[in-house]
């Protein structure tokens, strides 16, 4: 049974209004009957009601996110900054899982609105003028992460141009031949995915930048690999593979590894987002060092400021790094 006010006032011989302010630290009763029923609280295991607390105060002092997945590290890592950072800021984390499924998505949102968080970090797979509609008249602050759907409201760095410089190194070590993979553009005309339609761009600005010719090879099929399949590779003729994230990259390397191809002689392999198992491949993974990290701690600083505020902090696009690895 849950001990509630009255139960520790009726210990202690006091009102429920004296217990009240003592357990929330408030002016009106001596440090004797403080003590006296802070003790009582404790060996009673009283909890406070967060939602009768949430009506005196206004908030709930929870925050919502809404993900695709966590199979991919990326995702993983963001979360765990999410959660460190709402904590230290005093609020606990609901998470949601979509799968990328944009119905999915919003009966996801709708859950951690019912539940009244006080607001909601966000990787969407939805956009448009009619979705933007949508979370408006929910009248719950929103934070975009990845995939943007309003300026002032969206935690990222700058995409293209960090896998243009990617696409500047790989040139200047040689490579003549191109193939890009990314099998999230095939669902450029359905879904949101800005992330990954930067990473392109950047990638096709590069090759122009750097007078590349020959048309690339894009892959945008599930079964990458397959397709990997009908390319011969030579050191005479080196290929350079550009992949749109690291989990790509560490699929293509195992699948090169498999048929004998030299890498970075015949192959060499580009990835993106430097997750934390690279530490653990052989040869090391050249990719970007994607801020995933500082990602969701700026997105909780914003959202929770928003809430308290009621504006969002002013985040810069962040800061990433191209990391040399041995595989280029």
């Amino acid at each position: 049974m849950r001990i509630t006010i009255k139960d520790i006032a009726n210990a202690c011989g006091v009102s429920a209004g004296t217990v009240d302010r003592a357990l929330n630290n408030r002016a009106g009763i001596s440090e004797k009957t403080r003590q006296k029923v802070m003790k009582a609280a404790e060996e009673m295991n009283y909890l406070p009601d967060l939602n009768a607390r949430s009506l005196v105060v206004g908030k709930t002092m929870t925050i919502g996110v809404v993900l695709f997945d966590l199979y991919n590290r990326s995702f993983a890592q963001l979360m765990n900054a999410i959660e460190k950072r709402a904590r230290e800021m005093g609020y606990f984390t609901y998470i949601t899982l979509t799968d990328k499924d944009p119905d999915k998505e919003k009966k996801c949102i709708e859950y951690l609105v019912n539940r009244k968080v006080d607001g909601i970090i966000l990787l969407t797979v939805n956009s448009g003028s009619e979705f933007k509609a949508y979370l408006e008249k929910l009248n719950t602050p929103f934070v975009m992460v990845f995939n943007k759907i309003e300026e002032n409201q969206y935690i990222g760095v700058q995409e293209r141009k960090a896998m243009k410089e990617a696409v500047d190194y790989i040139v200047s070590k040689g490579y003549k031949r191109f193939i890009y993979i990314s099998p999230p553009l095939a669902y450029k005309e359905t879904s949101n995915i800005f992330t990954q339609e930067e990473r392109y761009y950047g990638f096709m600005e590069g090759l122009k930048a750097n007078g590349i010719d020959e048309e690339p090879n894009i892959i945008i099929d599930s079964d990458y690999i397959g397709k990997l399949r009908e390319y011969h590779f030579s050191k005479e003729y080196k290929t350079a593979i550009v992949c749109s994230t690291d989990l790509y990259a560490l699929e293509v390397m195992s699948f090169l590894k498999g048929e004998n191809v030299s890498i970075p002689d015949q192959a060499g392999v580009m990835g993106y987002d430097d997750i934390d198992v690279l530490k653990y491949v052989s040869p090391r993974l050249t990719t970007i060092r994607y801020p995933i990290a500082e990602i969701g701690e700026k997105a909780v600083e914003s959202l929770i400021n928003k809430v308290n505020n009621g504006e969002y902090l002013s985040v810069p696009l962040l800061h990433y790094k191209l990391i040399k690895g041995e595989s280029i």
